[in-house]
């Protein structure tokens, strides 16, 4: 892997294909692809002689399923993060835990319920003795993520100094706070992300030996048979969050409880022998049938509601549709 893979023209193609599917309608993509060729010209170009600098975002809000400030790169600079995510993710997917689901191939939320499931099932022995499980949330995720705690994790696994250049680059065209955050609307984001957070997962695993330990993005669950162990996790997760990636347990999220009790984690709500849709996330479903909104938008929900105990709600979505 080198930056010479990620900048060629070859790989700066394949990703403006990636790029386009579902964007052909809007306007600044059609603008980019008028003069495709003079403008790929002009960024490997750029990539070339390293002039290159990240321009600036334009920021809007989403309410779905909470506010979030969402920050949308130029068609170019998303071209790039396109064609950075395709040489970098390969390299960094294997590194990471296989109990790892947020913005991987072959994972995603549905996975993680099904795998949450699982564990609950081993751990409690087919639902014969009681569990924990410690449910926790990382406060201000994507706005704390230190740049230069960032920079000495991705350094350990990118050797080529032309690379680090361009991410570094990236990973600074944009702060929350002076050296701070990651936009939420870059692909990069997200695999940057993982990065950050496997230096978390790992500890998890082997320093701490969480063998029953879930994440998606910034929410993780730990299963166990000893409430009291999971008791003592609780500072000694905060310690190594704060003190190694400068990050903090959302002081209203950590919660220990009985599997059997019903566990709130990814929308859902589990059980032993179900999962029912979390009510705020019903009240939204609700809320969008009443608005009439897009096909598109009702027919996710109707996709969502096959994962769990909704067979009510999925057909007043059907009637909305």
């Amino acid at each position: 892997m080198t930056y010479n893979d990620i900048i060629s023209f070859e790989n700066l193609l394949d990703a403006w294909k990636e790029f386009l599917r579902g964007k052909r309608g809007k306007r600044d993509v059609q603008e980019f692809q008028y003069k495709l060729s003079d403008n790929i010209l002009a960024l490997h170009a750029e990539l070339e002689n390293k002039t290159y600098r990240h321009g600036g975002y334009y920021a809007f809000n989403i309410s779905d399923p909470k506010p979030r400030n969402i920050h949308k790169a130029a068609v170019r600079d998303r071209l790039l993060h396109h064609a950075i995510y395709r040489v970098l993710y390969p390299v960094f997917d294997q590194k990471f835990i296989a109990d790892s689901y947020s913005c991987r191939m072959c994972k995603g939320t549905h996975r993680a319920m099904d795998r949450f499931r699982d564990l609950a099932y081993l751990v409690s022995v087919r639902h014969t003795k009681t569990i924990w499980v410690l449910k926790c949330d990382v406060r201000k995720f994507f706005a704390s993520v230190d740049h230069k705690v960032l920079m000495s994790i991705l350094a350990k696994h990118v050797s080529d100094p032309d690379t680090l250049w361009l991410v570094e680059g990236i990973i600074g065209s944009f702060n929350t706070q002076p050296g701070k955050g990651l936009p939420l609307g870059n692909l990069t984001s997200q695999l940057l992300v993982n990065l950050y957070m496997n230096e978390f997962d790992q500890h998890m695993k082997h320093r701490l030996k969480a063998r029953y330990y879930i994440r998606y993005a910034d929410d993780f669950v730990i299963l166990s048979r000893d409430r009291e162990w999971l008791e003592k996790l609780i500072p000694q997760i905060e310690a190594f969050l704060s003190e190694r990636l400068g990050l903090h347990l959302h002081p209203h999220k950590v919660h220990i409880q009985t599997f059997a009790s019903g566990v709130d984690f990814l929308g859902w709500v589990h059980f032993s022998d179900h999962r029912v849709l979390r009510t705020t996330t019903k009240k939204r479903m609700l809320n969008a049938v009443a608005r009439g909104n897009s096909k598109g938008s009702l027919e996710a929900y109707a996709g969502l509601l096959r994962h769990g105990n909704a067979h009510a709600l999925s057909q007043k979505i059907i009637i909305g549709r």
